[in-house]
């Protein structure tokens, strides 16, 4: 099984260098030339044919790999025609849309057909304003939103119970580490006398 074997030693883009081998001494020479692993000898062809930067070959029972020097220049050349046939084509076709609707636009009729539909949408965008503004009044009756104001309430009053906890056990603690009243700590620290959990 013999094949020219042709590798981009920097990714895929340095100059390309042949080896004549089989393939058995193929991936033998490829990671020391290379530093490739010889398990990926087959994948590094495989793509570079599919990239159309080598040709393949079935022979017989061989398989042959070859690439000319002008062949991947000649090939981006191809491309590059090819991607400039394509933008030139765009180009036509924006240019024949702007030339159509700036024709629909100049040649249009203002008939009375036309003016009482464009009427018709005034009215009906009014309208639409006029309901969408009369919603919002009544947002806050939305089931969906009652039952996320309760959800947020629950999740506050656990919020403000915590903290308050959080304040009664500072206040503990400073009275019995320093031997002072729990009404004078309060007092110090500024905490409300009728500050108490929530139901």
């Amino acid at each position: 099984f013999f094949f020219f074997f042709f590798f981009f030693s920097r990714g895929f883009s340095k100059k390309l260098e042949a080896v004549v081998s089989t393939q058995s001494t193929g991936e033998k020479i490829c990671p020391k030339a290379k530093g490739i692993t010889p398990m990926s000898v087959k994948e590094i062809l495989q793509s570079l044919v599919d990239d159309n930067m080598v040709c393949a070959e079935k022979i017989g029972t061989s398989n042959y790999f070859w690439c000319f020097p002008s062949q991947a220049v000649m090939s981006r050349k191809r491309k590059i025609s090819e991607l400039d046939g394509e933008v030139s084509q765009l180009k036509k076709r924006k240019i024949d849309s702007q030339t159509k609707w700036e024709e629909a636009k100049r040649t249009r009729e203002e008939g009375e057909e036309r003016c009482a539909l464009l009427e018709e949408v005034e009215l009906r965008d009014k309208m639409l304003k006029a309901l969408t503004e009369e919603v919002l009044k009544h947002r806050e009756c939305d089931p969906d939103i009652l039952e996320k104001k309760k959800e947020e309430l629950i999740t506050c009053k656990e919020a403000i119970n915590r903290w308050t906890d959080n304040i009664f056990s500072v206040q503990s603690w400073v009275s019995s580490r320093f031997s002072i009243p729990a009404k004078t700590t309060a007092q110090n620290f500024g905490i409300p006398e009728d500050l108490d959990y929530l139901d």
